[in-house]
């Protein structure tokens, strides 16, 4: 029997939108070799944006599970087995062959830790996050140097210092920040508001960082997890923040759905059965044609385009992603697989 889709907050699934939209054209690259320095250019930044976008919409989504809580314990196992899920379908799809670098094992680590620091309030959580960021570049450094051959020593130990510490893409240490700092966002309201207009205008600054030291001073290329490197990031994600709430709001009016947006809030509600799929048609190439030499369009098309139409399609007749409801299923949030959407749905501000 087909359920009621119950209404949803715009942003977090326009951000989870553009975040695996933003992975699988990062992902797909490799299939486009040859193209100018421009669009190079632009994937990297594309590139660089998806896992703390991510990260940052995971903090929202954390914080409206505690707003709807019904006990403390309660909620924090099912989190945990969220997070142990996540790190076991990371782990499984590392054994698929590709050349994505799979985020989703460092993203369990993210919210086993990040969800307890959710019961702490907002002053507290700021400071939190404020020194996360300030140790986690020194102690990327610390482990990648003095603590690498001690964080090696056995198959277990390397997996969770890679997904805490010294992962080459993806690293507890950067991510929670974002992870922290969606969830304070979330209590704030995500409207149009003073801190999203401070966050626009440090953007381009925060941004700037990185190459100016690299092009200007001539510094070496910041190592990722560095200073530079996290400003780098701060400064695509509180854009990207910043340009979608005004597109899904509008002042005195709240939070109102576009024509535009649509497909982002769709893909973005099926954003991890969206990441396996793709992920697997990776593989496929991979272990077919290894690193292309020369642009496979084709190829192309079935990584980016065929999961984002496979994704509309699901939603259009079925309604929950199947990997989004097994992982409701097992962590005891269940929810219907097959949904009965509204003709109008219009989401509220929180807060």
């Amino acid at each position: 029997m087909a359920v009621a889709r119950p209404e949803r907050l715009i942003v977090p699934d326009v951000l989870r939108g553009v975040a695996i939209v933003a992975m699988l054209l990062a992902h797909a690259a490799p299939l486009l070799p040859q193209l100018p320095g421009t669009v190079r250019f632009a994937i990297g930044n594309i590139n660089d944006l998806a896992s703390p976008l991510f990260a940052l919409v995971m903090g929202m989504s954390a914080q409206l599970v505690w707003a709807s809580s019904r006990g403390t314990g309660r909620t924090l196992v099912q989190q945990t087995i969220r997070g142990v899920v996540l790190i076991a379908l990371g782990v499984w799809m590392a054994t698929w062959g590709s050349w994505v670098a799979i985020v989703l094992s460092c993203l369990g680590v993210l919210i086993i830790v990040g969800t307890p620091l959710l019961l702490l309030g907002s002053r507290a959580l700021a400071v939190v996050l404020a020194l996360v960021v300030l140790i986690g570049a020194p102690l990327n450094d610390l482990a990648r140097g003095d603590l690498v051959q001690i964080m090696s020593s056995n198959i277990a130990v390397r997996y969770l210092a890679d997904w805490t510490v010294l992962g080459h893409s993806y690293r507890l240490t950067n991510l929670l920040p974002f992870f922290l700092l969606g969830a304070l966002l979330l209590r704030g309201g995500l409207r149009r508001d003073r801190t999203m207009w401070i966050m626009l205008a440090v953007a381009p600054f925060a941004y700037l960082v990185r190459p100016v030291l690299e092009k200007v001073l001539h510094q070496p290329a910041a190592v990722s997890g560095s200073y530079p490197d996290t400003l780098h990031d701060v400064g695509l994600v509180f854009a990207t923040y910043a340009v979608v709430v005004l597109l899904a709001t509008r002042p005195r009016r709240g939070m109102v759905p576009s024509a535009a947006s649509a497909p982002l809030r769709v893909w973005g509600q099926l954003a991890l059965s969206l990441y396996l799929l793709h992920v697997w048609i990776v593989s496929l190439w991979f272990t077919s044609i290894g690193w292309p030499t020369t642009n496979v369009p084709i190829g192309w098309i079935t990584v980016v385009v065929v999961p984002l139409a496979v994704g509309w399609l699901w939603w259009r007749y079925v309604g929950t992603g199947p990997v989004e409801w097994l992982m409701a299923a097992v962590s005891g949030r269940r929810k219907p697989l097959t949904v009965r959407r509204r003709a109008t749905v219009t989401a509220p501000t929180s807060g």
